[in-house]
Parts: C-alpha cells; sequence; structure tokens
C-alpha cells in the first residue's frame, strides 16, 4: 500500500514521510488496542486464557503477525494474531460474552479515531486525507500535522468497519452471532464455512480487475464516510 505512493517523495519528502509515519502509527495502534481490546474483554468476563498467553499486553510485539503485517503494508490489508479465548470459561452467556470480547476491538479502534480526529473537529488543524495529496506546494506545520492525524482517523475507522462485516473469521460475525434472533443466529453459524472464501473474493476482486470492482469498499463506503464526518466534523466523503 505504502508503495503506491512512492510518487509522492517527489512532490514532497516531508509529506511521503508524514504519510509513512501516521500509516505505521495506526496500524500499530490499531493492531495492538485492537486485540489488547479483545484481550481485556474476555479477561474482565472471566476467562484467564488470554492473560495466561501473553495477550494482556499493550506491547506490538504480543499482537503482530508477521505475515499479516507485511501484506498489509504490501495489499492494503492484512491481520494481527487472533486472542485466544475460551468462552466456556466467562461468566453467562457464551455468545453474548463472545459478541462483547469481539466488539471491543472494533470499538477501541473507533476510540483511537476519535481521540486523533478532536483536533481536526475543534478546527485547531486542517483535514488532509491521504487519499487526496494534490496540493503540497504551500503546506504549513499545522497541515502536516493534520495529514498525520487525519491518516490516524482514516485507517482506524477502516480497520473497525472492515472487521465489523459479519463473516468469519472477522469480528463482526460473532458480534452477529451473539446478538441476532436465535433463528437468524443459527442461520448465520450455518454460513461459517463460507466466510473465509467470500472474504478472500471481497478482496481480491478490486486487485483481479485492476481496481474496477471494489465491492468491498462500495460496502463499507457508507460507513467509513458516515463515521470520519461524526468524529472530525468535515462535509466530504473520504471514499467514493
Amino acid at each position: 500500500m505504502i508503495f503506491a505512493y512512492l510518487d509522492l517523495l517527489e512532490v514532497s519528502a516531508q509529506a511521503f514521510f508524514v504519510f509513512v509515519g501516521a500509516v505505521v502509527s495506526a496500524l500499530l495502534l490499531g493492531f495492538t488496542f485492537h486485540e489488547f481490546s479483545h484481550a481485556f474483554a474476555a479477561t474482565r468476563l472471566g476467562d484467564p486464557t488470554p492473560r495466561y498467553r501473553g495477550r494482556l499486553s499493550l506491547n506490538p510485539l504480543a499482537h503482530l503477525d508477521p505475515a499479516g503485517t507485511a501484506l498489509l503494508f504490501l495489499a492494503g490489508f492484512g491481520w494481527g494474531k487472533p486472542v485466544p479465548v475460551n468462552p466456556s470459561l466467562m461468566r453467562g452467556d457464551p455468545k453474548t460474552n463472545m459478541a462483547i470480547t469481539a466488539a471491543a476491538g472494533p470499538l477501541s479502534n473507533l476510540a483511537i479515531a476519535g481521540l486523533a480526529g478532536l483536533a481536526i473537529k475543534a478546527d485547531l488543524v486542517p483535514w488532509r486525507s491521504p487519499f487526496n495529496l494534490q496540493t503540497l506546494a504551500h503546506w504549513s506545520a499545522d497541515d502536516y500535522i493534520g495529514l498525520y492525524l487525519s491518516s490516524i482517523v482514516i485507517f482506524g475507522i477502516i480497520l473497525a468497519v472492515f472487521n465489523l462485516i459479519p463473516l468469519f473469521p472477522l469480528d463482526g460475525f460473532s458480534v452477529a452471532v451473539g446478538i441476532l434472533p436465535r433463528e437468524l443466529s443459527r442461520s448465520l453459524e450455518e454460513l461459517r464455512a463460507w466466510g473465509p472464501g467470500l472474504l478472500f473474493l471481497l478482496i481480491a476482486l478490486p486487485i483481479v480487475t485492476g481496481g474496477h470492482f471494489g465491492l468491498l469498499f462500495q460496502i463499507m463506503a457508507p460507513a467509513v464516510n458516515g463515521l470520519t464526518r461524526l468524529l472530525t466534523g468535515i462535509d466530504t466523503n473520504v471514499i467514493g
């Protein structure tokens, strides 16, 4: 993904390195807090497994999967190491507990995005989307700070929305199974085996079609745009 912005070096080396720094920060923060929040929620619900496995930690090395992280930088999608949990050790209904544990990850990403968006919403720095870097000639320090915070907002929201898609093995699957009425929940669970294949297809389509059929981003766009508007106060779309 970062390689797609190498041309930016010819326009502004400062903007390129700020962008790269924002991406790295967003992903490290995003994945670390995402997986830590899963571990924290499961532990609070009575399951000691994440603590025993060393996952109740804010150390990024405890949560980053080498292959998933490398693919994220190369292709724009990836994954962290799943947090091992045992719902039978949690207090209360296992499905509800798994829904809470699963939702904790994406909600932490939205919290980080919200914190990063405060300065933009308060008009302390301008919104500078990393997807639209055409006017760099007269940028000030505020513009570069805006680019840094805007990038953290966007990637945090995208990470949250992507993970809330109700396809196995994403968090949204466990959330949906836990909160839907019994019959709908059972029907969704029957589709579990199809989840990885459908997810791979959604990710692969824009790659194999040269970006002409990006169904995944079409699905995510309304939520990403709406949440970005809410957390930053901007009045433009960031996707689409």
